[in-house]
């Protein structure tokens, strides 16, 4: 992105033109955080601000300040939608690389004659999706680009509170609290400024990771316990959970956030996958440490992608054929996962 182009997006944002801030299907604390964040330094400029994510984002988010006027696409008239999209002079598209991580907002943001500023960290934008892109890969997060991004159009003195805690809450569910993708200065240059600005990092921590019900923590039980396969021969390992096991549980959108994580913290394994069944599908979350692509396996044979260490994917095959393919392709890659991490 050109300094021109800051300035035209600048511009537009000072005028009187309806905004809509959009994040990717199934959002996760890095949509949720960096959407909030544009939301609460935007709307100190401009009262016509909206953010639309495509659909609910998880309880453990629901305590960042506004996020209860966030427009949940799937439960609004899609007439309705598609007005409020038709009206929009800008569109922010951030922490996804292309319109179809919005599922069933696609089509109506494809349609939008808005201009569309894409902020992401994943690789391969599909950048004709898009008239202004700030894509960086090296990113932590996308709240990462999105302080530049505020900061490259002078508005690092709007940003809030309740701004920087969205910031804060981005970076350090993306880094996983600082243990992965964090190895860059700059990263713990931003967070210190989102300190000074209020934050309290002991506080989202309890908010973001201490705020799960009672079933959240028996389903991460029943799942280590009982579905955790370890293939040790492939430094793997496979969590698969069925729909009528999540329903046994209670399960809620965000439930199983990290759990595909934990493997990674045996020694021996490289490659950590989650399995769960969605209505009509099965939604693969792929993990690794040190310098194995995950999100090659992600896109080659799961309709996915990602970043280098963590991806996703989709299967429309039963749990048993999913893991029985994940089985036949891993020798595949035998050099590859076949490493000791220092």
């Amino acid at each position: 992105m050109t300094k021109s182009d800051y300035n035209t997006i600048k511009d537009a944002i000072e005028s009187s033109g309806q905004i809509i801030i959009t994040s990717h299907y199934n959002p996760d604390g890095d949509a949720v955080g960096s959407a909030m964040a544009m939301y609460h330094t935007l709307k100190s400029v401009n009262a016509n601000i909206a953010v639309v994510l495509p659909n609910r984002f998880p309880d453990y988010l629901r305590w960042i300040e506004g996020s209860g006027d966030v427009l949940i696409f799937d439960q609004h008239d899609a007439k309705a939608m598609a007005k409020l999209f038709d009206s929009a002079s800008l569109i922010f598209c951030l922490d996804y690389n292309a319109p179809s991580r919005v599922e069933s907002m696609e089509q109506t943001l494809r349609d939008a004659s808005a201009r569309k500023v894409l902020i992401d960290h994943h690789p391969y934008p599909e950048t004709d999706a898009f008239n202004y892109l700030l894509s960086e890969t090296a990113a932590s997060s996308t709240a990462e680009l999105v302080y530049e991004f505020l900061e490259n159009i002078g508005f690092s003195p709007l940003i809030n509170k309740a701004a920087a805690e969205s910031l804060y809450t981005g970076i350090v569910t993306d880094t996983g609290s600082f243990s992965f993708s964090c190895n860059n200065p700059k990263t713990y240059r931003i967070t210190a400024d989102l300190i000074d600005k209020g934050v309290d990092a002991e506080k989202i921590h309890r908010l973001v990771y201490d705020n799960f019900s009672e079933s959240r923590l028996r389903l991460l039980g029943y799942a280590f316990d009982q579905k955790l396969i370890v293939l040790s021969e492939f430094r793997t390992a496979i969590i698969a959970l069925s729909r009528s096991e999540l329903n046994r549980f209670n399960f809620k959108s965000g439930d199983t956030e990290g759990i595909v994580n934990f493997p990674l913290s045996i020694k021996e394994v490289n490659v950590s996958i989650l399995i769960t069944e969605r209505e009509g599908m099965l939604r693969l979350s792929f993990r690794s440490k040190g310098q194995f692509a995950v999100n090659d396996i992600a896109k080659d044979h799961f309709e996915g992608g990602g970043h280098t260490n963590a991806a996703g994917g989709n299967s429309y095959e039963s749990i048993e054929a999913t893991i029985n393919k994940i089985k036949a392709l891993l020798p595949l890659y035998r050099h590859a996962l076949d490493y000791e991490i220092q």
